[in-house]
């Protein structure tokens, strides 16, 4: 009997201590997970904060080319160190990551229409002509291009995007087929004219006639977002804000060109688009710095831009810093002005917007 209950109590304490093993075992094997998972997450936050870092480090490597840039050169142009991806490249290249790398793209936004200035300022209530001639010929390329839009009404939209931005809704639409507050408070959802200048491009999908094929993509051509800019505000003398909405022919999109020209002749676009960029051994051999010089293309020796919507020389850029670190991508998106610091008379480039993705 002895014998039997000294059994029992060793299988008792065998149990216990396979029990407490067993629990010692999930236990240690709980805490691994949370560490594991602990150092998992300190790493990527650190690699987040790694990839901010080098992100924001390209952002000022542009800006930094941006102002050489502007120290060297009085116009700017596609043949410039800023708009080539190769130079680009090469110059970070000198300056390597030790696990990752970024890359830089700089474009001109004012290489574009520039929404705003199809008012004139500072009153903001009347047309610019010169700009509404412009948007006139790009809406119909748009158009054109596409068969599913052909019912469009080029009219509609600019008379609609005038009534959006034109100070003072007195519900007096524009033309026939404006469109003011009253308009957009019977959408579901409803919303009401901004009557001011556009802030984001996106509000132009807001625009009565503006559909999201319009917008976006027609037929794979190009919608009118990739063309257009909410930027371009100058300061006047007496401390009030205007759009000049002159648009730099030496970075214009062929779109643009097309637009600009006031035949709106694609044929005679691409050949200011081909001669922009004509090189031989590998040096370009067109000088851009007139704004006649569209002049010396053939073709167009008796053609005139209108000069209240040309020009050769930009400040405001658009700077896209791509980071990659560890299989894991940020991008940076961010618009900056050039501009020339009164006191010291040195070039800064301020940003204007930022976007990290």
């Amino acid at each position: 009997m002895p014998d039997k209950i000294l059994r029992n109590h060793r299988g008792i304490a065998l149990l216990v201590t396979v029990t407490i093993i067993t629990i010692l075992i999930a236990v240690a094997l709980e805490m691994n997970r949370k560490t594991r998972s602990v150092v998992f997450s300190a790493a990527a936050s650190r690699d987040r904060i790694t990839l901010s870092h080098m992100a924001s480090s390209g952002i000022d490597i542009a800006k930094a080319i941006l102002i050489k840039d502007r120290n060297h050169s009085d116009f700017d142009s596609l043949q410039e160190d800023w708009a080539d991806s190769k130079e680009i490249s090469e110059l970070l290249q000198d300056m390597p990551f030790e696990d990752g790398d970024i890359k830089l793209t700089i474009t001109d936004e004012l290489g574009k229409i520039q929404i705003n200035s199809l008012v004139t300022y500072p009153d903001g209530h009347i047309f610019n002509e010169s700009q509404r001639d412009m948007w006139h010929r790009f809406l119909h390329l748009v158009i054109s291009q596409n068969e599913s839009l052909e019912d469009l009404e080029p009219d509609m939209i600019i008379n609609s995007v005038k009534d959006w931005i034109d100070s003072g809704d007195d519900e007096a639409i524009t033309g026939l087929n404006g469109a003011e507050s009253d308009y957009y408070q019977e959408l579901d959802p409803p919303y009401v004219c901004r009557n001011g200048p556009f802030i984001h491009i996106g509000e132009l999908a807001l625009i009565k006639g503006i559909t999201t094929e319009y917008w976006q993509l027609a037929g794979g051509v190009s919608g009118i977002s990739r063309y257009m800019t909410v930027f371009g505000a100058s300061e006047t003398s007496n401390n009030k804000f205007t759009y000049e909405g002159k648009i730099n022919i030496n970075t214009a999109d062929l779109p643009v060109l097309v637009a600009m020209l006031p035949s709106g002749n694609p044929e005679l676009a691409q050949a200011i688009y081909d001669y922009r960029l004509e090189t031989s051994d590998s040096e370009y051999i067109h000088n851009l710095s007139s704004t006649t010089w569209y002049k010396q293309v053939p073709g167009l020796s008796d053609v005139e831009i209108d000069p209240k919507i040309i020009t050769t020389t930009s400040d405001i850029f658009r700077i896209e810093s791509f980071a990659t670190l560890h299989d894991i991508k940020m991008k940076i998106t961010a618009m900056v002005k050039r501009e020339q610091n009164k006191k010291t008379g040195k070039w800064e480039c301020s940003v204007l917007s930022w976007k990290t993705e």
